[in-house]
């Protein structure tokens, strides 16, 4: 799977929204960085414990815990999406409020290790799905959040949504910081 390699989507293939995390992704090899960001984001986070995983960089903002359970709560989505537009679901699938998902699911209330296992389990999901999609699957084009969206798209998507959410860790968090996060979530 981590041989997955496939051509970067033009910009019509998805929202300006995402063109920020499609471009936080380099080469096209996006197999291996999805296997590759799973190691990162274990060795960051599993360098803090329960407490230090707590910290806000402001008072209104996510927790360490609260962002690391957005990644793998959007990762679901972004996956599930992947899943129904690479099939040829046509059926124009919903928006989401992150905000919203995050305040029910009471991250803060698990062990930082639960949840560095969860992320893991559903990354593999996703590394799993797209090592199976046949080739044509990945110009399908569907729509997300009342836009148009492909298959290919979606895995630069999740690939640069880990690789954005590193940087605030180690700009804002100050986690990783001697570490080069950002570049974490693209290949060489």
């Amino acid at each position: 799977m981590t041989q997955l390699s496939i051509p970067r989507p033009a910009a019509d293939e998805a929202d300006s929204y995402y063109q920020g995390y499609i471009a936080k992704v380099s080469g096209e090899n996006i197999g291996e960085q999805l296997v590759d960001q799973l190691a990162v984001v274990g060795k960051l986070f599993g360098s803090l414990d329960d407490t230090a995983a707590l910290a806000r960089y402001a008072p209104d903002k996510w927790s360490i815990k609260e962002l690391l359970g957005h990644l793998s709560d959007s990762e679901r989505i972004f996956s599930y999406r992947l899943l129904r537009i690479a099939r040829g679901d046509a059926t124009p699938l919903p928006g989401f409020d992150q905000n919203g998902y995050v305040a029910p699911a009471r991250f803060d209330e698990r062990p930082l290790k639960a949840l560095v296992e969860e992320f893991r389990a559903v990354r593999l999901s996703t590394v799993a799905l797209a090592g199976g999609l046949p080739s044509a699957s990945w110009s399908r084009v569907g729509q997300a959040s009342g836009k148009s969206v492909s298959a290919r798209a979606l895995a630069y998507i999740m690939v640069g949504h880990v690789v954005h959410h590193l940087g605030v860790l180690r700009d804002r968090y100050g986690v990783g910081a001697g570490a080069d996060v950002a570049a974490s979530g693209t290949h060489r």
